[in-house]
C-alpha cells in the first residue's frame, strides 16, 4: 500500500493539501498521515538582561510572568495543532479514505520529514504557510526547503483543488524528468488520464530521442501522450500551455539540465511555482 505524508497547518491552504491527498488516496489505495509540526521554543520575547533596568523583585517578577505566558502559549499550539489534525481527520475519514493517522511534532520541519519519510512514498505540502504573504504571491518558506532536503517525490497543492482530468510533465531530458516518467508508468496515480510531455526549447537530435524515450515508456505503460517541443521562457511557455489545454497538474523535475534546474531561489521556476494555478508534483 502507498503511504502519504500530508503537511498541514492553519493557513488556507490546508484544505487544498487535504482534497488532493483524498484525490492521491483514492487512486492509489493509500494510507495518510496528517502532520503538524510546531517550530522550537520561541525565546525571542525573553529579555537578555534586565539587571540595569530593573530592580531584583521586579525583574524575577517579570521573569516569572513572561515564563508563565510563554507556556501558555505552547499549551494553546499544541491544542490548536490537535484541532487541526482532528478536524483535517475527520474530513477525509467521511470522504472516504480509510486509513488516517495523526502527527503532532516539535522541531524543525525538514528534520521531521527526514525521519518519517523512509516509509512515504509521496509528501504533499501546501504552496504557502501560514507566514506567507499570499498578496504578494510569496511562496511558503518552508517550500523549498521540504523539495531540496525530501528523498521522497513532493506534491505540491495549489490555493484551491479541482478535479484532474489531465496532467502535463515539463521535460528537460535531465535524470530527474526521466525519474519522473518512469514513476509515472510504474505507479497507478496517473492512470487513464492523457499525457502532455512538453520539451522547452529547441530541439537537437539528443533531447528529441529522450523525448521518444520518454514517451514510449509512457505509452508502453498504458498512457495516451501528445509529445513535442515548444519554444521561449520556459516559465512561460508551461503557463501559458496549462491555461491553454486546461492541464490540471504539472510534473516536473527539482533539477534538470536546464533552465528549469534551480527550484525557487532566482530561477525561471520560482515564477512558474507561483504563478500556476495548479499543482506541481517534483522529482530530484
Amino acid at each position: 500500500m502507498t503511504h502519504l505524508i500530508a503537511l498541514i497547518d492553519g493557513s488556507g491552504y490546508s484544505q487544498s493539501v487535504c482534497d488532493l491527498t483524498r484525490w492521491v488516496a483514492e487512486r492509489t489505495d493509500a494510507s495518510v498521515e496528517l502532520m503538524h509540526v510546531l517550530g522550537r521554543r520561541n525565546t525571542d520575547s525573553e529579555p537578555a538582561d534586565l539587571s540595569g533596568s530593573l530592580k531584583l523583585g521586579a525583574r524575577s517578577a517579570l521573569l516569572k510572568e513572561l515564563a508563565d505566558l510563554d507556556e501558555q502559549k505552547n499549551k494553546l499550539e499544541l491544542k490548536r495543532g490537535r484541532l487541526l489534525l482532528e478536524e483535517a481527520k475527520t474530513g477525509l475519514s467521511e470522504q472516504g479514505v480509510e486509513t488516517v493517522t495523526t502527527k503532532l511534532r516539535h522541531g524543525d520541519l525538514i528534520e521531521t520529514i527526514a525521519e518519517f519519510e523512509g516509509d512515504a512514498d509521496l509528501i504533499l505540502v501546501g504552496k504557502r504557510g501560514e507566514a506567507a504573504d499570499f498578496a504578494k504571491l510569496h511562496l511558503g518558506s518552508n517550500l523549498e526547503r521540504v523539495v531540496r532536503s525530501a528523498k521522497k517525490p513532493v506534491l505540491v497543492a495549489s490555493r484551491a483543488f479541482k478535479p484532474i482530468n489531465k496532467f502535463l510533465i515539463a521535460f528537460d531530458g535531465g535524470e530527474s524528468a526521466m525519474k519522473a516518467v518512469r514513476h509515472i508508468a510504474s505507479g497507478k496515480l496517473f492512470t487513464g488520464l492523457p499525457c502532455t510531455l512538453l520539451s522547452v526549447g529547441k530541439p537537437n537530435d539528443t533531447l528529441q530521442a529522450k523525448l521518444d524515450d520518454a514517451a514510449t515508456i509512457l505509452r508502453n505503460a498504458g498512457y495516451t501522450v501528445d509529445a513535442g517541443f515548444a519554444s521561449g521562457e520556459p516559465e512561460d511557455v508551461i503557463k501559458d500551455k496549462i491555461e491553454a489545454e486546461n492541464i490540471d497538474l504539472l510534473v516536473m523535475g527539482a533539477y534538470g539540465h536546464s533552465r528549469i534546474r534551480n527550484l525557487i531561489i532566482g530561477s525561471t521556476t520560482t515564477e512558474m511555482v507561483r504563478s500556476c494555478h495548479v499543482p506541481v508534483m517534483m522529482f530530484r
